[in-house]
This record gives structure tokens, C-alpha cells and sequence, in this order.
């Protein structure tokens, strides 16, 4: 190839006729190519001898176009020569012997491998059927693995007869083993009668390996019988006629199988294989049969069954249980024949721990959570329920025992508080918790824990339904039952202050033992309410998944809440109806006769009296639940201030110094109501904010109607602006009372209230009027008013 020329050597090689042999094999081609060069003959001339021309006025892709285009490798590659051709056929012959070679090399290995194989079955199939005929399993447990390991290489090949002739005489020497088999074991362990011989051989020791290697159902069946025969003499001894299988001999029929799994381990021991588990088989058999013959007992004599009988044999059965889960490791329930509890979710802390309320009670609940055993270790043991669910049924006996036992401890409760009365004041330590809860709490907590044990299913939906009850009665009997009793009370009002028309006249207040007792309850009703909770919430942890909605105490917890809310406003009404006599003395004052200003008035100094008797011991005794003694404020609080006004309205006529005169006094009450939440308290604590905004909004709107009583009422367009600037408020009713207190003609009003509608500003919507803005939000004088026809109606109905 070396100085051949592009030109000359294309033109003759389309020019000149075919005639060497060799190259005229490859006419066909170049004349197929013929074609194709013939057009591109040109542009191969300018790629070869102009190149950078060519790429200016035709750019291409095509490799002909490139700069480092080489014609030489191109037409050779396009035109291969005859010697290549020739190189390439025989690469191709030899890579084809080399092909034929590796196939027979393959097919003679494999030939070769299973001729081995079947060499090993056929002499593996003879020495089986005589190792079988002579009993000699131990070389048949060996030989029998390997026989079937071969075989299974001979799967494909079963269309041949003697292949398949091979395979019918193992399985017929596996049928014959197992049938063989159990014969031994039938005739070492015969299922008539309970005698057993001495102990196990060798050859049923070697059987067994051989079982291993069979068809599983010939293992079980070993398994099976053998069990059986083992407690046949169990099924004798406690049949249900006889004494011993009651539930009060129930210890003897654990302390049987505990013997039987000691003689067991002795005498055959070594002849199961181990991963067998014989003795835990046997014991999780023992509990089938025993469950099953309780179950069938219980039901023949459910009426002799007791409380205390079935927590016996529950608590011994459940002993019996955790025994096994400490020997065996339960490997064999995996059969489904007894489910496993789930383990449930991390528990919490226990019932009652994280009480911080009352630090002496939780102590005593401590201390008794110790004595008895926690469910959460209950899941660790898959035996547990494995016999004891069999008393589940039976479970309704445990539940009336304790609706009984609660019923009496309530009425234990009922009867010591009348015995002993109310715990005695304690200012140090504040309201005290009524025992009886923590008492309560106590029992609850024992049946709980007590319950979970034997059940988690019914039992505990049946056991909340009695905790429901008896926390329902708790809080009417022992705590809203000993609430003090005003002298006569409807729909939570007193009618005493309803009634009550003399000025200086004397309102029944309650003592300090009644302050401390309605403290102590409000305290025991906040301490129910917190623990009824925490009691929610361990009943869902200990019960199943399935039934957790089923569990609600928001009931219970109402009932604890109306408890707080009425014992508060017992608190509030006292205070309230202190106060009453020395507001009706400032309502009968003439205000218009007053000359002087001068230190704050006597009725003021009255009220400032009862706060101060009243507040203090009701703040030391609710020192462990500050959020209801700030509830006590508040609700003291929406009490006084309208009734304060209310009162202010009935002062008329005013004169101007009798205005300043009761705009002092109010701005002293004022102060006083700010400083409830301490007052009396050697610590001065910040009031809370809530509370000082209702006092600063309802004592302002007091100090704003005396400022407009001030105000002159000429020129009227200024006294009707300055009212509506200073009050805010559309209503006539309280611009008719103004106007009442400032002491003006009918006639005069007339006008002035003509005047202070055409002054009011216009509603936002269009649509509501003065009236209904001031229903939207009640005043003062409007409750005044409802109060007046509630005294009218009591004094109707007395």
C-alpha cells in the first residue's frame, strides 16, 4: 500500500474489467459502490488537494470533509484485500473447533457426574431397604438425607424409567420407615393403660434422628403420642368428679405436672433431639388440658364460685404462668395455638406518681403501688394467660365484689365525715384534701392493677363502669353533700339577700370552720379532678388496643368541675351578701344633704371590714390551687361592681358635694378591689391582669356616671355630648337614671331626652337600633332589673 496514489488507482479500479479470481469475488461490491464514487469522485479530488477551500464553501459532517481525512485507511477499510479475507476464515474455522471442544468437555462432566450420582443412589436405595429391615436407624438417619440430596439432582429426569423406578423405592422405604416407626413407639409407649417401661433405648433415640429426615406429620405424630400417654394419668387423677379438681386443690395440679416434667427430664431426656423442646410441649399441652377441664368444672359449679376462691386460683394460676416463662422460652406456641400479648407502648408514669398537690397523700399511693406486682412486666411472659384465661368468664364475680367493697367504702366515707366532721383549718398548709380520696384513689388503683392482671378485655370495661359510679357518688355524697347550706337557696341565689329591705339588717355569714370546710372541699374536687384524669389514662394503657375508645371519665371530670364552680360561688355569695347591708345604707343616704366633703364614708369602711375578715382565709386556704382563688376574685368581682352601681342609681337626689363625696368613696373601693388578690398578705403579690381589667373597667364606668351627675346640665347640648363622650353608653334607661340622681323635673327630662336621641350617633349597620346595642351588652341597671323581678317573684311565691 505504500506510494499508492488515490487518483490513479480509483479511476482503474472502476475502469479495468475483473479479472483476477480472487478480486472478482468482490465484483458485485464495487460495482454496487460504483455508483456512489462515481458522484463523490469529485469531491474526493478537492478534499485531497484542496481541503481548507472545500470546508469554506461546503461545510459537512461527513467524515470525507474532515481535515485529518486519510483516503489510504478509508478505501481499505471500504475494500478489504484478499489476504485478510483469507485470515478471517480461518480465525473463524478454529474459534468453531475450540466451541465443539468446550461442548463435549461439558457434556462429558456432566455425563460423568451422573453416572457417579447414580451409582450412589442405586447402591444408597439397596443399603436402605436393609438398614430399614434390621432396624438400623442410626446409619439410616445418615443415609437417608444423603439418598434424598441425590435424588433431587435426578428431578429432570424422572421420564426415564429405571430413574423413576429408583425414586418409587425411597419413597417406599420413607413410608416404611415412618410406618416402622411408630409401631416401635406404639409398642414402647402403648396408649391403653398408664404403665410406662423403665426407660428409653437406643434405637428409639436413633428413630427419632430418622423422623427428623421424614415427612413432618410422622414427627408430630410421635410427639403427639407420646404427650398424650404421658398425661393420660393427669386426665385420671383430676376428672371433674373428683375432689382434687376443684379450684381450692388447684396447687395440686401444677405440683403433678412439676413431677412429671422432673421424671421426664430423667428417664427421656436424651432420647428427643433437643430441638424438639419435648418438655416445653409437654407443659404447654398440660395447659390445654388444664384450661379446657377448669372452663368445663367452672361451668358445671358457677354457683359455688367466690370472690375470694377465684383470686385464688387466678393468683396460682398466674404464678404457675410466669414459672414457665422463667424454664421455657415458648418457642413452641409459635404454632398460633395461643397468641402472644403485644407488647404495649412505653408506659408512663404510674397512677398517681406525679400528684404534686398534696404531697402526703402521694406518699401513702407510693408506697402501696410497691405491693403489688406491674403490669407492664406481663408482656415479657408469652405463657400469660395460656391457662388463666379460662377463669376470664367468670371475671363478673371479681367486678360485683367491687361494686360491692366500693359501695361500703362510700358509705364508710359518709359516715366518718359525720363522725369526725370537717378536717380542721390549717392556715400554714392551706385548704386540706379530705382523706377519703386519696383512700379512694388508693382502692382504685389495687383493683386496677388487680384486674389487668387477670384481664384486659371486658373485665376493664366492666371494672371503668364501676369506677364511673362510685367517682359520681364520691363527689355528690362526700363533697357537694357536705358543701355548708345557706338559709335557703334557689337556683344558686340567696334568698336571704334577695329579701332583705331593712337597712342595717343581718345576713347569716358563714364561719370560719364553714370558709375552711367549702376551701377544703373545693381543694378535694380539684385533687379528683387531676387524678380522675391520670386514672383515664392508665385504664387505655393496661387495656386492649381495641377497646381503648370505650374508656371516658369526661363525665367524671364535669361532675369534679361543677364541684369547684359551685363551691366558688358559695365563697362569692358570702362575700356578696356581707356586702349587701352596707350597699343598701348607701342607696338610702341623703346624698343631697351632704355639706362637706370628708374622709370615706362609713358603709365604704363596712365593706372594706368584710374583705378583709373574708379574703385572707379564703386565700391561705386555697394556697395549693391559686387559679381558683383568682377565679374567686374574678367571679367576686362581676358580683360586686354591677351591684355597686345598681346601688349608685338609687341614690337620688345628689348634690354636688354629695357627687364628690360618693365619687371618693368609689374611687377608695376601687383601690381596695385592686388590691383584693393580697390584701391582708404579708407578701404583696402582682394581681393578675385578667382581674384588674374588670375592675378597672367596672369601677371607672361608676367613677364616669358620678363625673356626668357632676356636670352642670345647662347648656343641655354640652351635659347630653358629655354623656355620651363620658359613658359610651345608648341606652335611655341609664340617661333617665342620670338624669334621676341630678334630681330634674319631669319636665326637664322630657326635653333632655328628646335631645339625647336626636344627639346619639348612628348605628354602624343601618339596621340596630339604641335598644338593641344596649342589649348586646347587658349594664348594670339591666341585671338590677332582672333582680327585682326575681325578689318579686319569691315574695309572691313565700
Amino acid at each position: 500500500m505504500i506510494g499508492w496514489g488515490p487518483l490513479q488507482n480509483t479511476a482503474l479500479l472502476f475502469v479495468q474489467p475483473c479479472q483476477n479470481g480472487a478480486v472478482a469475488q468482490q465484483c458485485s461490491i464495487k460495482q454496487w459502490a460504483l455508483h456512489k464514487v462515481t458522484e463523490t469522485k469529485v469531491d474526493v479530488m478537492l478534499i485531497v488537494f484542496f481541503p481548507p477551500l472545500t470546508l469554506q464553501v461546503f461545510p459537512s459532517q461527513d467524515p470525507l470533509d474532515r481535515a485529518d481525512f486519510n483516503a489510504v485507511e478509508y478505501i481499505n477499510t471500504l475494500f478489504p484485500t484478499e489476504q485478510a479475507l483469507e485470515e478471517a476464515q480461518k480465525v473463524k474455522e478454529i474459534t468453531r473447533d475450540i466451541k465443539q471442544l468446550d461442548h463435549a468437555k461439558r457434556h462429558l462432566t456432566t455425563s460423568i457426574t451422573t453416572l457417579n450420582h447414580l451409582h450412589m443412589l442405586a447402591g444408597g436405595v439397596d443399603s436402605l431397604e436393609a438398614m430399614t429391615r434390621r432396624r438400623q436407624y442410626g446409619e439410616v438417619a445418615n443415609l437417608l438425607q444423603g439418598v434424598v440430596n441425590v435424588l433431587e439432582h435426578f428431578n429432570k429426569y424422572m421420564g426415564i424409567p429405571q430413574i423413576r423406578q429408583l425414586s418409587e423405592r425411597v419413597k417406599a422405604a420413607q413410608n416404611e420407615l415412618g410406618q416402622q416407626i411408630l409401631a416401635d413407639f406404639e409398642e414402647a409407649f402403648p396408649s391403653q393403660g398408664t404403665k410406662r417401661p423403665g426407660g428409653p433405648s437406643n434405637v428409639l433415640r436413633d428413630a427419632c434422628l430418622v423422623a427428623n429426615v421424614l415427612d413432618p406429620k410422622i414427627k408430630q405424630e410421635i410427639i403427639k403420642k407420646f404427650i398424650k400417654q404421658h398425661l393420660s394419668e393427669y386426665l385420671v387423677l383430676f376428672q371433674e368428679n373428683q375432689d382434687v379438681a376443684w379450684l381450692d386443690k388447684i396447687d395440686r395440679r401444677y405440683a403433678w405436672i412439676k413431677r412429671q416434667l422432673v421424671d421426664y427430664e430423667e428417664k427421656y431426656g436424651r432420647m428427643f433431639p433437643q430441638e424438639w423442646c419435648m418438655t416445653e410441649r409437654i407443659a404447654v399441652e398440660f395447659c390445654h388440658v388444664t384450661r379446657t377441664e377448669l372452663a368445663k368444672i367452672m361451668r358445671t359449679r358457677a354457683k359455688e364460685i367466690e370472690v375470694k376462691l377465684l383470686l385464688f386460683a387466678i393468683q396460682r394460676t398466674t404464678n404457675f404462668e410466669g414459672l414457665l416463662a422463667k424454664r421455657f422460652s415458648g418457642c413452641t406456641l409459635a404454632d398460633g395455638t395461643v397468641k402472644k400479648p403485644e407488647a404495649p407502648p412505653p408506659s408512663t408514669n404510674p397512677f398517681l406518681e406525679d400528684e404534686t398537690g398534696t404531697e402526703t397523700d402521694e406518699i401513702v399511693i407510693e408506697k402501696s403501688d410497691t405491693d403489688k406486682p406491674k403490669k407492664p412486666k406481663v408482656p415479657d411472659n408469652p405463657f400469660h394467660g395460656i391457662v388463666s384465661k379460662c377463669f376470664e368468664p367468670h371475671l363478673y364475680v371479681y367486678i360485683e365484689s367491687q361494686d360491692k367493697n366500693l359501695s361500703e367504702l362510700i358509705d364508710r366515707f359518709v359516715a366518718d365525715f359525720k363522725a369526725q366532721g370537717p378536717p380542721k383549718p390549717n392556715m400554714d398548709e392551706g385548704g386540706a384534701v379530705l382523706p377519703s380520696c386519696a383512700d379512694l384513689f388508693v382502692y382504685y388503683k389495687k383493683c386496677m392493677v388487680q384486674c389487668s392482671q387477670l384481664s384486659t378485655g371486658e373485665p376493664m370495661i366492666a371494672l371503668t363502669t364501676i369506677f364511673q359510679k362510685y367517682l359520681r357518688e364520691y363527689a355528690w355524697k362526700i363533697l357537694s353533700g357536705n358543701l355548708p347550706k345557706t338559709t335557703s337557696s334557689s337556683g344558686g341565689l340567696t334568698i336571704t339577700s334577695l329579701l332583705k329591705e331593712k337597712e342595717g339588717s343581718e345576713v347569716a355569714k358563714f364561719t370560719l370552720e364553714e370558709l375552711c370546710l367549702i376551701c377544703s372541699i373545693l381543694s378535694t374536687a380539684e385533687y379528683c379532678l387531676a387524678t380522675t384524669q391520670q386514672l383515664e389514662e392508665k385504664l387505655k394503657e393496661k387495656v386492649d388496643a381495641s377497646l381503648v375508645e370505650r374508656i371516658n371519665l369526661t363525665g367524671e371530670t364535669d361532675t369534679f368541675s361543677i364541684v369547684i364552680s359551685n363551691s366558688i360561688q358559695l365563697l362569692v355569695q358570702d362575700l356578696d351578701a356581707a356586702c349587701d347591708p352596707a350597699l343598701t345604707a348607701m342607696s338610702k343616704m341623703q346624698w343631697q344633704n351632704v355639706e362637706h366633703v370628708g374622709d370615706q364614708s362609713p358603709y365604704v369602711t363596712s365593706v372594706i371590714l368584710h374583705i378583709k375578715q373574708n379574703v385572707p382565709i379564703i386565700r391561705d386556704n386555697l394556697a395549693s390551687t391559686r387559679k381558683y382563688f383568682t377565679q374567686f376574685c374574678i367571679k367576686f368581682a362581676n358580683s360586686f361592681i354591677p351591684k355597686f352601681i345598681n346601688h349608685l342609681f338609687k341614690c337620688k337626689p345628689i348634690s354636688m358635694v354629695g357627687a364628690e363625696q360618693l365619687l371618693l368613696d368609689t374611687h377608695s373601693l376601687k383601690m381596695v378591689l385592686l388590691d383584693l388578690p393580697s390584701i391582708g398578705s404579708q407578701v404583696v403579690r402582682k394581681a393578675p391582669a385578667s382581674y384588674t381589667r374588670i375592675v378597672v373597667k367596672g369601677m371607672t364606668r361608676a367613677e364616669m356616671i358620678l363625673k356626668v351627675v357632676m356636670a352642670p346640665h345647662e347648656p343641655p347640648v354640652v351635659f347630653v355630648d358629655n354623656y355620651i363622650k363620658l359613658l359610651a353608653d345608648c341606652s335611655t334607661d341609664t340617661f333617665q337614671k342620670i338624669l334621676d340622681m341630678k334630681g330634674l323635673k319631669r319636665s326637664e327630662q322630657s326635653s333632655m331626652l328628646e335631645l339625647f336621641r336626636q344627639r346619639l350617633p348612628a348605628p354602624p349597620s343601618g339596621v340596630e337600633n339604641s335598644s338593641s346595642l344596649s342589649l348586646s351588652t347587658p349594664t348594670p341597671e339591666q341585671e338590677s332589673s332582672r333582680i327585682r323581678k326575681l325578689e318579686k317573684l319569691i315574695k309572691k311565691r313565700l
